[in-house]
């Protein structure tokens, strides 16, 4: 059932033409009952003696409903079955707003990156989200759910790691050759190391990309350091410097910022209001805009998203993917390069602009999270269905096989599991379901999938012969269907985050975030990427090992 898009005029939502029906209270313990008890409540009433009608005291009912923190859906759902919930409420701040829409936007006043918006600014996101707290709010819910936004995390960058607690403080270990763990040297780390210059500043999100870092604080602001430079290639020519400590981007301080994605050739970042801006992407209006690769100034992303708030984004080989909120449910859109079939639009074309995605629909699938890959994508539905599309080298599309995929694809090997997220990499794909568990499947080199981990300290440095080669311990297999990670099960705790490596360029690294805080990690550890010192000449674990920095 859509949400209604106004509480004045014309609602989209189809309200059900029957009367304010009483509800029947059944007791739990047979009593008599006196002839002046009645066994029915109304929403109104009729000042009977024995009733206790809602319009008697709304305030409790609005305190009730915002308590509760209902669903925004279910907040519809309760003004289209009983006038009581949407006829005006006569509450400030807004007499004429409904009891439903009043709970919407009390909830919407816990979100961090709501409280700070000055009154037209919240009035301008509601406009834009379709004329409804409602909406908002479940714009807001959707950022949050797929985002990790105020939570910590972990980001498996190529070659060097970003760790963020709960609490907002950055640790960072690994490669710097371009000084992209932040701590004013070109030293790598082999330990988690925290950025002290960021003291006093709370960070909420993350991006690492080949020699780069961004981190964006709970006030908006983005800070950089490593390759000076939104735009170039893994392997190319460097940026005219390199920062070695975290540096305010000067060209994004009048945008509020809430995510940020470095892909190959690009940079992309969103706003609070759902907006998506640009960096570089070369000189022929590949994303929308002309532009030249050193340039440092975000460009709005044209097209078919210019009015539609945007809750998350997601950034592969040339290529971006918005996961849109409009007032009827969730959308994804690409654009860029459609090598492999990875924009999704059953061909493999490029899009230079932003095009909707149509599958989902024939699918019947409302996308709730999204993530691009190298060169394949996927997406999680809100029913727990994983669809997958793109390049299905190694088996990454999870189909039991290695072909392409131009169009989502449900992934029937996990019919039975209730995805909550998804993350991929390097033709590699971990899904995580609503219990905890993990699965993966894909590109088995650098023992990045944790999947038949022989014990490593049996295991000599392995030489890599080719992507599908299989060394000792089998290890290194490649996986074309999903698979349960038995070594994760074995940490005894609900996994949250997976974060893997999305580069062609390095070998991969995998992280598994838990409940409680604790970061697990696997793969390739040769520039100390995994936060812990390797012996014997190894370059990599098979087995999840503890890192050493609580993210609580």
């Amino acid at each position: 059932m859509p949400m209604d898009a106004t509480t004045s005029g014309t609602p989209t939502i189809q309200y059900h033409n029957i009367n304010d029906q009483p509800v029947t209270v059944t007791a739990i313990v047979a009593v008599p009952v006196s002839t002046y008890q009645r066994n029915q409540r109304h929403c109104f009433g009729d000042l009977i003696p024995g009733e206790f009608p809602l319009a008697t005291n709304p305030s409790i009912v609005l305190h009730v409903l915002t308590a509760c923190n209902l669903d925004p859906q279910d907040l519809a759902k309760l003004e289209a079955t009983c006038s009581f919930f949407r006829q005006p409420a006569n509450f400030p701040p807004d007499n004429e707003l409904s009891i439903s829409e009043l709970a919407a936007l009390d909830m919407c006043q816990k979100r961090a990156i709501f409280k700070p918006m000055a009154p037209e600014e919240r009035q301008d996101l509601k406009q834009r989200c379709g004329g409804s707290w409602k909406l908002v709010l479940r714009f807001l819910l959707a950022g949050e759910a797929c985002c990790r936004r105020e939570r910590s995390q972990a980001i498996a960058g190529p070659g060097h790691s970003i760790a963020v607690t709960s609490n907002g403080v950055v640790y960072s270990f690994g490669s710097n050759s371009s000084g992209q763990l932040g701590h004013g040297t070109t030293e790598e780390e082999w330990r988690p190391r925290q950025i002290r210059s960021l003291q006093g500043i709370r960070i909420i999100q993350a991006a690492a990309g080949p020699g780069r870092t961004m981190l964006i604080s709970d006030a908006g602001q983005v800070y950089a350091f490593g390759k000076d430079s939104f735009g170039e290639a893994e392997y190319g020519a460097q940026g005219s410097k390199m920062v070695t400590t975290p540096q305010l981007v000067e060209s994004l301080k009048n945008i509020f910022v809430v995510q940020a994605v470095i892909g190959n050739f690009f940079t992309a970042v969103l706003s609070r209001e759902g907006r998506v801006y640009t960096f570089s992407w070369g000189n022929d209006g590949r994303i929308g805009h002309q532009t030249e690769p050193n340039d440092v100034e975000p460009h709005p992303l044209l097209g078919a998203l210019e009015n539609i708030p945007v809750v998350q984004i997601a950034a592969g080989y040339c290529y971006l993917l918005a996961l849109a909120c409009h007032p009827s449910g969730m959308s994804v859109y690409s654009v860029g390069c459609g090598l492999g079939g990875k924009l999704g639009h059953g061909s493999r074309t490029d899009e230079k602009y932003p095009r909707l995605i149509e599958q989902f629909q024939l699918l019947n699938l409302q996308p709730m999270v999204v993530a691009a890959g190298a060169w394949h994508a996927a997406v999680v539905g809100r029913d727990g269905r994983v669809c997958t599309w793109g390049w299905g080298r190694y088996g990454c599309l999870g189909h039991g096989n290695e072909e392409c995929e131009s169009a989502p694809k449900v992934v029937e090997a996990l019919s039975k599991v209730k995805a909550v997220n998804v993350a991929t990499g390097d033709y590699t794909t971990f899904v995580v379901s609503d219990d905890g568990d993990v699965y993966s499947f894909g590109c088995g080199e650098s023992a990045s999938l944790g999947h038949n981990a022989a014990a490593d300290e049996q295991l000599l440095k392995p030489v890599y012969l080719c992507k599908t080669s299989l060394l000792q311990g089998n290890r290194h297999v490649n996986v074309l269907s999903p698979e349960l990670v038995t070594s994760l099960k074995e940490v005894k705790e609900r996994v949250v985050q997976i974060s893997l490596t999305n580069s062609i360029y390095w070998n991969a690294h995998t992280f598994a975030l838990t409940e409680s805080g604790k970061l697990y990690a696997f793969g390739a550890g040769d520039k100390g990427q995994l936060g812990m010192e390797l012996v014997n000449n190894q370059s990599e674990r098979g087995n999840p090992e503890r890192v050493d920095v609580d993210l609580r």
